[in-house]
């Protein structure tokens, strides 16, 4: 994969996790920010795998978009194909499930994955076919994806902006609490709980906006400080165990995070430490509130018992700086290091989508397949 590095903030372009033309797809290696700004060329299926199990991108809209115009550069740089249309979809189906296989928490992933397959067995059992038409099929549907990711975001800064006011004694004066990275890194652009913050910032009414570190892997310092240093948000950096003590001095209006996947009942995977922050919003009655897509619900899952936990590499906890330095624990000691954990609906006050904000109906469940089928019109089977 050949590079292009810069260092340092300036221009619009560090905050695009995603460059993209037709043919040309680069990836901002997000393992080196803050301190360097280097861009890698994905050429196919199997660079973009590579890319998203190794972390070069993350974020669970992210993640699917990349792993969407991986396959679709492929396609369109791919010469002398001779199979049939049937053919060509198979080929691209096979490799949409080797790309889902690169990270399976995030749903999102799984879910373009899925829509993909619909869009080239159509163009596939379309009369006059021919392979070139299945391509061009799948190329164009990736290419919606991404600019759907960015409209999408933006929407749900909207709706969390307005409903968070709503909620708060003081709607001019908010501090708000994240975790992980949710921004424009972690998306095809504006963020998802970021994108919250920012509207909010954009209101005049955000007081501060606290990110924790997120270790291991530090995404919050790493990626989310950077944005909002960028954006030129009013922050502060705060360990992730400095979250409760933080909370009991009245400093945090509200917590936001994003979503890997959520269930049907509203329990949500997120970032390793999402859970505690949780538990220590409910005590400190702090509303605490998910902000993702509906292509992150998965309403096959009737809780988060059945979400797929990936573990990450020991090494990770073991070195410095997320296991790309130098080794900082003792030699021989074991390592647990989930990169999710689950936070029950109970905990959580609103679960903030491009549709609307989902809230409780006097359970400590949501009823999601109800409100996607009052907002989008169609039954979720």
């Amino acid at each position: 994969m050949a590079t292009d590095s810069s260092n340092g903030l300036e221009g619009d372009n560090t905050l695009q996790s995603i460059r993209y033309h037709r043919g040309s797809l680069q990836l901002l290696d997000q393992r080196k920010l803050p301190l360097e700004t280097t861009y890698l060329d994905i050429k196919d299926a199997s660079d973009g795998w590579l890319a998203i199990r190794e972390m070069v991108v993350r974020g669970a809209p992210a993640i699917a978009i990349a792993a969407a115009l991986s396959l679709a550069v492929e396609v369109y740089n791919l010469v002398n194909y001779n199979g049939t249309p049937v053919e060509a979809a198979s080929f691209l189906a096979g490799k949409l499930d080797y790309l889902v296989s690169s990270r399976p928490t995030a749903v999102n992933l799984s879910d373009a994955a899925t829509k993909l397959k619909e869009v080239v067995s159509k163009a596939a059992a379309a009369a006059a076919s021919n392979c070139q038409d299945v391509f061009q099929a799948y190329i164009e549907a990736a290419e919606i994806m991404l600019a759907d990711d960015v409209a999408s975001n933006k929407a749900i800064g909207s709706y969390g902006a307005r409903f968070i006011q709503n909620q708060q004694k003081d709607p001019t004066k908010l501090s708000v609490m994240t975790h992980c990275n949710t921004g424009s890194l972690a998306t095809a652009g504006y963020g998802t709980a970021l994108g919250v913050i920012r509207a909010l910032h954009s209101e005049g009414v955000l007081e501060r906006a606290y990110c924790t570190e997120t270790r291991p892997f530090n995404q919050g310092s790493r990626l989310t400080a950077f944005e909002l240093v960028h954006e030129k948000i009013p922050a502060t950096l705060i360990a992730d165990s400095a979250a409760a003590a933080l909370m009991k001095d009245g400093k945090v209006s509200a917590v936001i995070v994003g979503a890997d996947r959520v269930a049907a009942n509203g329990d949500t995977a997120n970032k390793i430490g999402t859970y505690s922050l949780a538990l220590c919003a409910m005590h400190h009655n702090i509303p605490f509130f998910v902000a993702a897509p509906l292509t992150s619900i998965d309403s096959s899952l009737s809780s988060g018992k059945e979400i797929i936990i990936e573990e990450r590499s020991p090494k990770e906890m073991l070195n410095a700086r997320g296991g790309l330095g130098e080794q900082v624990a003792a030699s021989g000691i074991s390592v647990w290091n989930p990169a999710f954990d689950v936070t029950p609906a109970s905990l959580i006050s609103g679960i903030i989508t491009e549709k609307g904000v989902i809230t409780k109906t006097g359970t400590d469940d949501f009823d999601i397949k109800g409100f996607i089928k009052r907002a989008v019109g169609q039954c979720i089977a």
